[in-house]
């Protein structure tokens, strides 16, 4: 892979879990923003309460059990609801962002143009054969070469994501990931990626990155 990153000192800030990032800057989820961890120690927790869950077969006693906690903690996060931009999950600078939906990714390197770091596809991800299910695969990308395109830079959104697999990717065991961007044209950013397990090539994907317009959603 050709990777002609520059190592641009950015305006970084340290938080949780060995992520360091530019604060998402418009952003307001009050004092969650500034003292993250034990809002992501909860997302950590229901990110392990879901792996258990994907592989357990558990009687219908405990079944009923598990539902039952499922809605009690619903009734008692019912009367915390807010707007979108009040709302920490998926917004935080911790691993993950703080959501469930797409595995964590812990920064190694964070650079205006380029990002590498380690994942782990719990059994939460898992599609057969002890391997992770394919379209989580593009998700991941999707995370890092997206927060990647964004870096010190205005907002954009995902216009196109190839992957290629090249290898299972295996649920379970630590495997490392790479994005940089390649060029810059206009409101264009052309960004690629790699996953791997050793020094396995496990899949590689190329993206496209749009600057949003004034007013755009």
């Amino acid at each position: 892979m050709t990777d002609n990153h520059q190592e641009t000192a950015l305006d970084e800030v340290s938080v949780g879990g060995g992520w360091t990032a530019v604060r998402n800057r418009g952003f307001d989820a009050g004092i969650h923003d500034e003292h993250p961890q034990p809002y992501d120690e909860m997302i950590a927790g229901a990110r392990a309460m879901l792996d258990a869950l994907a592989g357990a077969n558990p009687p219908l006693a405990v079944v009923d059990r598990v539902a039952g906690h499922f809605a009690e903690v619903r009734q008692l996060l019912a009367e915390f609801q807010v707007p979108e931009r009040r709302r920490p999950f998926g917004h935080l600078d911790v691993p993950g962002r703080a959501q469930c939906m797409s595995p964590a990714v812990r920064a190694e390197h964070w650079s205006r143009d380029r990002l590498a770091g380690t994942v782990t596809f719990g059994q939460y991800y898992f599609g057969g054969n002890g391997a992770a299910h394919g379209g989580t695969i593009p998700l991941m990308f999707d995370e890092v070469l997206g927060r990647l395109a964004g870096t010190d830079r205005t907002p954009c959104r995902t216009a196109f994501l190839h992957v290629d697999y090249r290898s299972i990717t295996p649920i379970g065991v630590e495997l490392s990931t790479v994005g940089w961007v390649e060029r810059e044209e206009g409101r264009k950013r052309y960004l690629r990626g790699e996953l791997r397990h050793g020094d396995v090539l496990c899949a590689e994907a190329e993206g496209l990155f749009v600057e949003l317009k004034p007013g755009q959603p």
